[in-house]
């Protein structure tokens, strides 16, 4: 739409008449070579004067009019504009690589060198970033921005893609028959009540005022300041997160540890879902069985974990039977995704200042489906390095099962 313009040169601008206020609503529906006509048509129907007192009605340059005059008056047959269309086909400036065909070539090369450790790379060490290239391409006699490069990547069939995490690795020849071999137990023992706990360690977490991934809702310009490094003596130490997660009622409680994250303080953590959580659903219940990844402080080789469990099943006396994730499969255990992801987002961009925050914090996680949480606070110190002989093996009640003894056993209670 075009706007009455004043300046010094045309002075003040007479209110424009009833018919010209009719007029000027059309002329601000049509694209500029519409109105350039439709203004020079006017033009000629005022006759003399014409051009100026329209230039300083609608705002249009009085050289527009003209141009506009002269198409028609020139004999040329008017063209019939496209939709959106202001120019004529094969207007305007061209591309950049129409001017300069070797530029998509040159791009091409940049593009596919390999760089990171390449001496003869002219991009050797950088991400390759859009800008980054438009230089390279500017020193070697071919100039061109930031943004005419993105738009020749995404023509030439590139796009900015992240690493995608699909290789696993080998897999256990024993992998799928495990997974069968647990979900059979998970099944029976829920079959008749028996409780069912998927455990593991969530990552570490520093304590203090550092930056936490995420944002959230604050008022505007208050931001939690936090220090720039991440040095961990900035701190007050580290957050270790072991989480116990009923599967059949969707609760869970999560063990807080300050100092390792060792086979006693896993044990340690799942005698606490049982007293705060489990022995409240489960008094008639005697035996439990805990889903865990192969790996870690309840690995399946490490003698400690085994030992740490017998006395738990003593003391409850209880049987408790384990079942281990084959190798690297622990994103299938459930406290992954039903547990672990939730208090992520519950937390996100609120830093860890303190240890009451990231109890309170993990506590407080809920979810649509009905997820509860109990957190707790372990100050017990928790020695690594710890030896356990092969006679303390021996005093155990363990019971290897027939299907892969090695993930799956049971501990009886020995009282």
């Amino acid at each position: 739409m075009f706007y009455v313009v004043r300046n010094k040169r045309q002075g003040r601008v007479a209110p424009p008449t009833s018919d010209e206020k009719t007029w000027m609503r059309v002329l601000g529906t049509l694209n500029e070579y519409q109105s350039r006509l439709f203004v020079a048509e006017k033009a000629l129907q005022l006759g003399r004067g014409g051009i100026s007192h329209l230039s300083r009605l609608t705002g249009m340059s009085r050289v527009t009019i003209t141009q506009g005059l002269s198409e028609l008056r020139g004999g040329k047959k008017l063209r019939v504009a496209a939709a959106g269309s202001v120019r004529q086909p094969g207007g305007g400036r061209k591309k950049v690589e129409q001017t300069d065909p070797e530029l998509l070539l040159r791009l091409r090369n940049i593009v596919e060198e390999t760089t990171a450790g390449d001496p003869m790379s002219p991009l050797r060490w950088t991400s390759k970033a859009t800008r980054t290239i438009a230089e390279e391409l500017t020193r070697s006699e071919h100039p061109v921005s930031s943004v005419t490069v993105g738009r020749c990547l995404e023509e030439m069939g590139y796009t900015l893609q992240a690493n995608v995490k699909t290789r696993e690795g080998p897999q256990h020849v024993n992998r799928d028959a495990q997974f069968r071999y647990l979900n059979r137990q998970v099944k029976a023992f829920r079959r008749v009540g028996d409780p069912v706990i998927s455990v593991d360690t969530k990552k570490k977490e520093l304590v203090g005022a550092f930056k936490n991934a995420g944002r959230r809702w604050l008022p505007k310009g208050k931001a939690d300041e936090v220090s720039v490094h991440d040095f961990p003596h900035l701190g007050k130490g580290k957050a270790i997160p072991y989480g116990a997660y009923d599967i059949a009622r969707n609760r869970a409680v999560v063990n807080v540890g300050v100092t390792h994250d060792t086979a006693e303080f896993a044990v340690e953590s799942i005698r606490r879902w049982w007293h705060l959580d489990g022995k409240r659903y489960y008094q008639e219940a005697g035996r439990l069985l805990i889903c865990a990844d192969g790996g870690g402080s309840n690995g399946s080789r490490t003698r400690a974990w085994k030992l740490h469990l017998q006395a738990l099943s003593d003391e409850t006396g209880m049987a408790i039977t384990v079942c281990h994730y084959p190798p690297g499969t622990s994103k299938w255990n459930k406290i992954e995704h039903r547990l672990f992801s939730f208090i992520s987002l519950n937390w996100k961009g609120k830093p860890l200042v303190n240890f009451e925050t990231v109890v309170n914090l993990i506590g407080g996680t809920r979810t649509r489906a009905g997820l509860k949480v109990k957190a707790v606070l372990d100050t017990n110190q928790y020695d690594t390095g710890v030896e356990v002989s092969k006679e303390d093996i021996d005093q155990l009640r363990l019971k290897r099962h027939k299907v892969h003894p090695d993930w799956n056993y049971a501990l009886l209670p020995r009282t």
